[in-house]
């Protein structure tokens, strides 16, 4: 991997947030060079203005920075594999043709609109909840 990266994650999806916990617990010895942004941060703005991107855009898949390039989906994991040792093999096993036809495409088709949708329940939620005067 070259250079520095930043991964743009959604903070308030439970399972995204529990996955990066395990890539920044790693990343905080062996790749000091990644760095994580919550989407859903208040001080999230500049960095996905910077990466061109609206905060449902990055709600609906997964965004790496890297050098200036915005690689989202199976290529912005396929970064942050390759920069953690514990994953390397991963990203090696995800850019095998076949493999990553098959992963793209279950990311694309099956995870990314699952965990939106699933994104865009909560945001239902609260907003009903808040309007019903509920925290």
């Amino acid at each position: 991997m070259s250079g520095n990266c930043t991964v743009l994650y959604n903070g308030s999806c439970p399972i995204c947030s529990r996955e990066i916990a395990v890539y920044r617990t790693e990343a905080e010895g062996a790749a000091p060079h990644v760095a994580f942004r919550d989407v859903t941060a208040p001080d999230a703005a500049p960095d996905l203005t910077a990466a061109g991107l609206t905060p449902d855009d990055a709600a609906r898949r997964f965004h790496v920075v890297q050098d200036g390039r915005v690689l989202s989906g199976l290529d912005a994991f396929v970064v942050l594999w390759s920069a953690l040792p514990r994953w390397r093999w991963l990203a090696r096993l995800a850019v095998l043709p076949g493999v990553r036809t098959l992963a793209a495409a279950l990311y694309d088709r099956v995870a990314a609109p699952l965990l939106y949708a699933l994104h865009r329940r909560r945001l239902a939620r609260a907003a009903l909840a808040e309007s019903r005067g509920r925290p």
